[in-house]
């Protein structure tokens, strides 16, 4: 016990200088919030609902208005009615995309959940292949990066979409800059113009001054139970971009002729509007918490994905721990650490969307909320866990005491 100790403090002293550097960050994207509620004159009368169409909801439009501000887009649709991020992602695609089209994946395969939606994994029920929209990827280089040189000749007259993922999700990649999405977005335009530049910008909101809208991105989604929602929103997601490309994305969501002036909140404008307030700061946590996380199991001898001091593109941290029993010992500590089903013994099953097993360790006030502080894998070679999320570094720090001691036993003779 005493080592983890001394190794966790050994790690907030070595991090301390980059806490700093995100408190200033926090502090820049608070700010961009701040004015978009002074300059949206929010009030508490946007906290109340109305039920049945959602017809003329003010509280509704008015958030939709801020969201489009903070993310520096045209337009923003953000609703209690998207069941997860894969879903809003979904329905911009397709709300664009028509058959015929052509989608090209720039950053390799795409997240788990996603194939199903595409067509490339299942029975295609429902997929965008089903509808005759074809699929192609541009695989990565060589050292894990976009592929620039293929990426420059990449675009055809069918290519209608391309996604942009940037989160590494369940690969081991580093996640896309602001301006590797920027580079790409150039490189697009540059043989179409019309080519929709669309992003799934999953884990990514508030880990950077600016979000892809507002460098270049035709459209971009995500979810409110990751970052935007500030760890309190209880369900949704948004849309955010060109105001008729979001519109477009309403219309898949809702119905034709109803798009975005349709959808009842459920009383839940006054959280949504709260959490988007608190997303900087929660944000903020979570990353303190990706560096020491990754600092301490690179001590340990671990391989980890981004390296402890590396500058974060999301909030999520990859470990390389190499076996099943590791990956599940590990998130069996992190359950028993959460504030929530602490009792709970997390064991690998099958999920909807997911290929392989998962185990996932998730006691969180939200169910499946990846803003808070969570840990899940799925159970494949080379057995990366994948850490994300965290409202406070220092839940993070007490976790990773007991998860040392446990690792410890691996290796003992």
């Amino acid at each position: 016990m005493k080592d983890s100790y001394t190794l966790l403090a050994k790690a907030e002293k070595a991090l301390l200088p980059i806490f700093s550097g995100i408190d200033t960050q926090v502090k820049s994207n608070l700010k961009k919030v701040l004015n978009a509620y002074r300059d949206r004159k929010v009030g508490v009368q946007h906290f109340a609902s109305v039920t049945g169409y959602g017809h003329d909801d003010l509280g509704r439009d008015t958030l939709d208005r801020v969201f489009a501000d903070v993310m520096g887009a045209e337009a923003a649709l953000v609703r209690v009615q998207f069941v997860s991020g894969t879903h809003a992602i979904a329905c911009a695609l397709f709300g664009i995309l028509r058959p015929g089209d052509e989608m090209l994946a720039v950053a390799g395969a795409p997240y788990d959940t996603l194939e199903e939606v595409i067509g490339i994994r299942g029975n295609s029920q429902g997929s965008l292949a089903e509808f005759n929209i074809q699929y192609r990827q541009l695989d990565l280089a060589i050292a894990g990066e976009i592929d620039w040189q293929a990426l420059k000749t990449a675009i055809t007259p069918q290519t209608r979409l391309v996604l942009i993922q940037r989160s590494c999700g369940y690969s081991w990649r580093q996640s896309l800059s602001l301006a590797d999405i920027e580079k790409i977005v150039t490189i697009v335009k540059a043989q179409n113009p019309h080519t929709v530049c669309f992003v799934d910008n999953c884990y990514g909101e508030f880990t950077d001054n600016l979000e892809p809208t507002a460098v270049g991105a035709d459209l971009m989604a995500g979810s409110l139970i990751k970052n935007p929602g500030g760890t309190i929103v209880t369900a949704g997601g948004y849309i955010a971009g060109q105001a008729e490309l979001v519109e477009a994305a309403a219309c898949r969501l809702t119905a034709p002729g109803i798009g975005s002036s349709g959808g009842a909140t459920f009383e839940q404008n006054r959280l949504m509007f709260q959490g988007l307030f608190l997303a900087p700061q929660m944000v903020g946590e979570a990353l303190k918490g990706t560096h020491l996380i990754s600092y301490v199991f690179d001590q340990l001898g671990y391989p980890v994905n981004p390296l402890p001091l590396v500058p974060r593109r999301d909030i999520i941290q990859a470990i390389k721990l190499g076996s099943a029993e590791k990956l599940i010992a590990l998130c069996k500590v992190i359950q028993q650490h959460s504030p929530v089903d602490s009792y709970v013994e997390p064991v690998p099953g099958a999920m909807p969307g997911y290929e392989s097993k998962l185990v996932m360790a998730g006691g969180t006030f939200v169910d499946g909320s990846t803003s808070e502080f969570s840990a899940d894998g799925p159970l494949r070679e080379p057995y990366i866990v994948f850490c994300q999320g965290g409202t406070h570094w220092t839940h993070i720090a007490i976790a990773l005491e007991a998860a040392m001691e446990v690792l410890h036993e691996f290796d003992d003779p």
